[in-house]
């Protein structure tokens, strides 16, 4: 990175984000939060209550908080707030995490004077269906507000070009990545964990780690293990997360006559804790981005078996780091159990396996790093376009003179 080697004031970068739930893009967020460097950026954050409230605990002393909540374009209170907001912070660069946080962020930065717009999507988006959501005249619209786009994943970029027919020049894959020194396959699970949940010391216990909501596929898990218990009575289900379908799970395993077998757990921070406890972690989904929790399980030395959705394949690799499935197929779902129950051989090959390939490709290290280089790239090109335009399109800096920016010494003189 030679750019910021020149630089004489940081860049001011500001994350919004709609959600009000703490998940794998939050944890996204946070980390992005946490590890961006301070010594070439100054950090804000834009979310809902819920969100902010949740997050706090781990969000640096640094860091400035809005508490929004702004979903529609036609909320004119929520776009002032957040307006004022990036007017007051000079923010440089807006990063806007899902869709439909950039719909109504995106043009109001532009609006504001932000001279980067950067949208993160995170997930193929099920929900657009029927024939006027599933064209995406919206997101080209709305798109021409969007500087870049960061796919978390090979398909995720696919699918921002094809069916959405975003311009392949503005997209750029940047995997996710967690922190690996916090999962290691020798971690032991905090004392009494297992009694409490009440498990036997040679029970079987699997995980599943994600929110009670459709998309996750928890009812399509709960059908295999009915299966799965007819040859392994003693196995166990730990579902750790909160969400709608809680009660209706509960009812569901209820049903089954399973609800012995399985404990949902709530959200659970100390992830690599409940990971020691299992043997190893499911993931059903019907689409993701490119899950954290597959990254985290494999790190953890626990190999997962998760439907080929999305970009879970380049994580959980079929046969070398995991085992995949159809999604909404319990009877596939319940045959990968079985392989590795029967097989504890199997099971530890492809965890070794699994730890190997997350090391070697998705450290948070190299996620924070290709993210501040796309941020320096967008922030570059801006002060180019600007230095063959008018100046007085980039908002004054109070006390900063002029300012040099890129590795040739453009400089930029501050609005009168």
């Amino acid at each position: 990175m030679k750019t910021h080697t020149m630089m004489k004031k940081k860049i001011s970068v500001a994350y919004f984000t709609t959600t009000t739930a703490r998940a794998g893009a939050e944890e996204h967020i946070l980390s992005l939060v946490q590890q961006l460097d301070r010594r070439y950026f100054d950090v804000y954050l834009a979310c809902s209550p819920e969100l902010a409230s949740l997050l706090q605990p781990d969000l640096p002393n640094d860091v400035a908080v809005l508490k929004v909540y702004f979903e529609r374009p036609t909320q004119l209170n929520a776009a002032f707030q957040l307006g004022r907001f990036l007017r007051r912070h000079h923010i440089d660069i807006l990063h806007s995490h899902m869709f439909r946080a950039s719909l109504v962020a995106s043009p109001l930065a532009k609006l504001c004077g932000v001279p980067v717009t950067i949208e993160t999507p995170h997930v193929r988006e099920d929900w657009r269906r029927g024939w006027l959501k599933s064209r995406f005249f919206i997101d080209r619209l709305g798109g021409r507000s969007v500087d870049y786009y960061i796919a978390v994943s090979e398909s995720n970029a696919r699918y921002l070009m094809d069916p959405k027919g975003l311009p392949e020049r503005k997209i750029r894959v940047i995997h996710n990545g967690i922190d690996l020194s916090q999962f290691d396959p020798r971690h032991v699970a905090p004392e009494g964990l297992r009694q409490s949940l009440g498990f036997g010391p040679d029970d079987p216990v699997m995980a599943l780690f994600g929110r009670l909501e459709p998309q996750k596929g928890h009812g399509v898990l709960l059908e295999a293990l009915y299966q799965v218990r007819k040859e392994f009575p003693g196995v166990h289900l730990i579902c750790a997360g909160d969400g709608s379908l809680r009660a209706e799970l509960e009812r569901r395993a209820d049903t089954l006559q399973i609800r012995d077998a399985v404990r949902f757990v709530g959200y659970q921070h100390n992830v690599a804790d409940w990971l020691a406890l299992a043997d190893f972690s499911v993931l059903p989904s019907f689409y993701e981005g490119l899950p954290l929790v597959a990254i985290e399980s494999l790190a953890a030395g626990r190999t997962m078996i998760a439907t080929a959705v999305d970009g879970t394949p380049e994580v959980v690799v079929d046969g070398r780091t995991g085992l995949t499935v159809p999604a909404g197929d319990p009877d596939a779902l319940a045959g990968a159990i079985l392989r590795l129950l029967r097989e504890p051989a199997l099971r530890r090959r492809l965890a070794q396996a699994g730890r190997k390939w997350v090391l070697e490709r998705f450290s948070l290290e190299k996620q924070i790093q290709n993210t501040q280089d796309l941020y320096f790239r967008a922030w570059e090109e801006r002060v180019r376009l600007a230095s063959q335009e008018i100046p007085q399109t980039f908002p004054e800096r109070p006390g900063i003179g002029r300012e040099v920016l890129a590795e040739d010494g453009i400089t930029i003189a501050p609005k009168e």
